[in-house]
């Protein structure tokens, strides 16, 4: 009998940072199949100066509208939060800076040990600070202002070709020359080993007898399709996976996590700050990190923002929210606590203190818009799966590989982390 008939089959459906893993890893042991809802990724090629006199029209009055000219970017809404994820091969990975950080300590608590799969990481992956060489004045000039303030502000480790930046600042919209890793790469070279990739293919629930998934029902162009397979691994994001797990009869918790996100800005003629890569450095504060960050969000949709970019200085807060939400019927449902609000607070007023001393008058400083990328918790690994990765819930051939594992807001770039533990659940297949 031929030996490609009688390998076994897996789906992976996404192709974000856990999927892609997986498929890579997969492929050879499995003859597998990648399902992604979205279509090839395409970064913003636009002039943001032309896009900017638009503004003017009144055109750009709702956030979801961002997808008219970043089609990739997927946005929903709940109360004041906007919550921001990639929708296309390499997932959300396209659209995030490219940290490289390391952020496992809770996984750790629970007893699952994930330095093989990172030392793997840092073989496999171009992981760099070299961009530090290309830092423009203002970019070393907001490094030294952290650290007068005594917030100990690390280079941050990235997945980049820093010889290729250009410092276009496009790093959260899609790198226009291919700079910036994603994972797009591991797509490929699982494609290249003989793996299918199937786009435009929405997966909206599984098939189940007793304790196996018999088949994966999805839309493929419109028509409603199933796919079969010995092996399914669920890695469409912290918001998709749930869907799918709870379309499917089985239960999600109701501790969702977004890592909210705020910028506090303000005018500074020709700073060009938006000439930098973005997030160069980090602070690691108390439960929130501190990073300079131009926000496209913002820039477009907020009243406030309308400046020229070249004349806004800005600092993001990236907070580790409390583990409250879900997303019952599909539907997003995530507020801010008042924990949340009051570590907010304090954020905040150390960035109008970062933002004056940089010479940003207090009066002329304001708010961006509330938003998020990094959903994930509602299937919390416990220290009673450490060893299967494999929450008792799920089916005996269902595996998840994406941050809805994750136990705890990291409040902090998640995708290093989830490519780990991807790994990880891998090679205990």
């Amino acid at each position: 009998m031929n030996a490609a008939r009688t390998k076994k089959t897996a789906i992976v459906v996404g192709t974000g940072a856990g999927g892609a893993m997986m498929a890579r890893e997969l492929q050879g042991r499995y003859q597998v199949t990648i399902l992604e809802a979205g279509k090839e990724f395409r970064p913003f090629s636009l002039s943001v100066s032309k896009m900017a006199k638009l503004r003017r029209s009144g055109l750009f009055f709702d956030e979801r509208l961002i997808r008219l000219f970043l089609r990739n970017m997927a946005v929903e809404k709940s109360g004041e939060l906007v919550m921001v994820r990639g929708l296309g091969v390499g997932g959300t990975t396209t659209l995030a800076t490219g940290n490289a950080l390391r952020y496992d300590g809770d996984l750790k608590a629970l007893g699952i040990d994930l330095d093989d799969a990172f030392a793997e990481l840092g073989r496999e992956l171009p992981v760099t600070t070299a961009h530090q060489k290309r830092w423009t004045k203002t970019t070393k000039r907001m490094y030294a202002l952290f650290e007068e303030m005594g917030f100990d502000p690390v280079v941050t480790p990235k997945l980049l070709n820093a010889e290729k930046c250009v410092g276009c600042g496009h790093c959260a919209v899609g790198c226009p020359v291919g700079a910036k890793w994603d994972t797009r790469a591991l797509v490929a070279q699982a494609a290249s080993a003989g793996a299918e990739l199937v786009t435009g293919c929405g997966v909206t629930a599984l098939e189940t007898a007793g304790r196996t998934v018999t088949g994966v029902a999805a839309v493929h162009h419109g028509r409603k399709t199933v796919f079969r397979a010995d092996l399914v691994i669920l890695a469409a994001g912290g918001l998709g996976t749930p869907v799918i797990l709870e379309n499917s009869g089985i239960p999600c918790g109701k501790t969702l996590f977004v890592d909210p996100v705020l910028c506090v800005a303000g005018p500074l003629p020709g700073l060009h700050q938006e000439r930098q890569i973005l997030m160069p450095f980090i602070s690691q504060r108390e439960g929130y990190i501190l990073s300079p960050y131009m926000d496209y969000l913002s820039f477009f949709f907020h009243k406030d923002w309308r400046l020229p970019m070249a004349d806004l200085a800005s600092v993001m807060i990236k907070l580790a929210d409390e583990e409250r939400g879900g997303v019952p019927g599909g539907k997003l449902e995530k507020t801010l606590t008042e924990t949340d609000r009051k570590r907010l607070k304090v954020a905040v007023a150390e960035c109008r203190e970062i933002l004056a001393r940089l010479g940003v008058a207090e009066e002329k400083q304001f708010l961006g818009i509330l938003n998020a990328g990094h959903p994930g918790g509602m299937l919390p690994l416990t220290a009673a799966e450490k060893r299967t990765l494999h929450p008792a819930v799920l089916p005996d051939n269902l595996y998840v590989a994406d941050a809805t594992l994750l136990p705890k807001a990291m409040g902090n770039p998640p995708m290093l982390t989830i490519m780990a533990l991807a790994k990880k659940i891998a090679a205990s297949l």
